[in-house]
């Protein structure tokens, strides 16, 4: 029986061909069994690590209209143990003294198990990612994650590669938002983490006045079980909460072919962001460097990394160009992604009679995004009557939106239906009911239109405002896309398709 329970629900194969065709979040159940990393617990890791320091990011426990960016947080370094202790008593002699555990949270976060277990390589096998098809890639290719309850990530976007994640002790709630809802993101590289782009938005307790659009963004909530694998695609959106008072986890990026016009995106914008903010200015006094990176780079460097970066992927175009020159024109591979990071069907595949289908099911659940809150689900209380009464009203004054749920997980759970509804039901309001004095969900006054509209037109255009139309995403790509276009004018002479 025990060897029947090892058994993996998808070969290696199998689970590569799954990946390939993912388009959404998705969670792998039962592909973790027998992974010596399930008894990576907080406790198990303090016996391990001995007397090692760890870095821990710390951030009040409030509720804010803001993301708390690391920038904004307090930092200590701490034995586990003392960690440990700090969480069971609520208080600690050490490094913790100053922060009661009933105010502040704290996150061991983008902990690289190669340098935290240098000295313990075996370590590394722990984690076994060949079960998913890339061989070789173990603890050494990943991170480690361990937070209190509360701990969290705030809401951004990976600019390399797709994500996958296990967890390991207590549970974590993901929010996820797809590539298409990047503009009601608001996204940002201030703070500027080299690989990050940054929501201005606090996706759990909205400014809708400052950023209306985010009431049309997606939201796919999942909350993540101990022994549990989520895939996470390329380019999603993610804000990450610890649910239980310890959490354990586990992640590695799967680099990608796109990741090479990526890798030229964030040179661009590492070139545009430390030229700028690096000039003093009256509003140029903010604290703007993330604390993952080492230091600000001179713009001499930035330029030649600019370089170094056009030429790997031109080269990586022209690589790709004569291989598909050379391979056999009845290539059977379903689907290929282009350099905008989309599935491009190829001609072949057009023409499969029996297309792939991903094997949803008991092992694979998806993270999907419902139009409707289906209180079927669970028990009807009052006050679900009295939303779905408000959101009726909303409708008939012809001012409804659509609302996003969220898939079940392991449990078959039902999460909250968006980040807006959460912020809505919490204050009994919703974004059509306008009177004054009635709740507003940005966390003040209700203002007349007329008069956010003549303060905008007076609002003066700081740094970051400028930074954050340079350096937007969509301009970012363009920038690219010509500047790829004038390295290789000279250089390919057959693009590929």
């Amino acid at each position: 029986m025990a060897a029947l329970s090892s058994i993996k629900p998808f070969s290696t194969e199998e689970i590569q061909r799954i990946l390939h065709h993912l388009q959404q979040p998705a969670v792998f159940m039962n592909m973790t069994c027998g992974w010596p990393a399930l008894h990576w617990t907080a406790e198990h890791l303090s016996g391990c690590l001995g007397e090692k320091l760890i870095r821990f990011r710390l951030g009040r426990k409030e509720e804010m209209n803001t993301p708390l960016f690391e920038t904004q947080c307090s930092y200590v370094e701490a034995k586990l143990s003392h960690f440990l202790s700090w969480t069971q008593s609520g208080t600690d002699l050490g490094p913790f003294s100053e922060f009661p555990n009933s105010e502040y949270w704290a996150y061991a976060d983008y902990k690289y198990i190669a340098i935290l277990f240098q000295d313990q390589p075996s370590m590394f096998e722990d984690v076994k990612w060949s079960d998913f098809g890339f061989e070789g890639r173990n603890g050494r290719e990943s991170t480690l994650w361990i937070g209190t309850e509360g701990a969290n990530t705030p809401c951004h976007l990976d600019s390399y590669g797709c994500n996958l994640v296990l967890q390991v002790q207590g549970r974590k709630r993901w929010h996820l938002f797809p590539p298409e809802d990047t503009s009601k993101l608001y996204p940002t590289r201030i703070p500027y983490e080299e690989s990050s782009v940054f929501s201005q938005v606090d996706v759990l307790h909205p400014d809708l006045r400052r950023f209306p659009d985010f009431q049309r963004a997606r939201v796919h909530t999942v909350t993540l079980q101990p022994g549990q694998v989520l895939y996470v695609p390329r380019h999603w959106w993610h804000y990450v909460e610890s649910v239980d008072s310890i959490t354990v986890s586990v992640n590695s990026w799967i680099e990608l072919e796109v990741d090479d016009v990526a890798r030229v995106n964030e040179a661009v914008t590492k070139a545009v962001v430390c030229a700028i903010k690096s000039v003093q200015s009256d509003d140029n006094t903010d604290d703007w460097l993330n604390p993952t990176e080492e230091g600000v780079t001179s713009h001499n460097e930035n330029m030649q990394y600019v370089n170094l970066a056009i030429r790997a992927c031109t080269q990586r175009q022209k690589d790709l160009c004569h291989r598909k020159l050379a391979q056999d024109s009845r290539d059977t591979r379903p689907a290929k992604r282009d350099y905008s990071g989309q599935i491009r069907k190829n001609s072949d595949s057009m023409r499969d009679p029996a297309p792939f289908s991903i094997p949803f099911g008991p092992h694979l659940i998806p993270v999907r995004c419902q139009q409707e809150d289906s209180l079927e689900t669970r028990e009807v209380t009052p006050k679900d009557l009295e939303v779905k009464s408000s959101r009726k009203q909303i409708q008939e004054e012809g001012k409804s939106q659509k609302d996003c749920s969220v898939s079940s997980d392991a449990a078959h759970t039902t999460e909250p239906a968006s980040a807006v509804r959460l912020h809505q039901e919490k204050h009994e309001c919703s974004p059509g009911l306008t009177q004054r004095g009635a709740c507003d969900c940005a966390g003040g006054t209700s203002q007349d239109p007329s008069e956010d509209y003549e303060k905008s037109r007076h609002a003066i255009i700081t740094t970051n405002d400028l930074l954050d139309c340079l350096v937007h995403p969509d301009i970012i790509t363009r920038v690219t896309e010509l500047l790829l276009k004038r390295h290789t004018g000279s250089h390919l002479t057959t693009a590929p398709s």
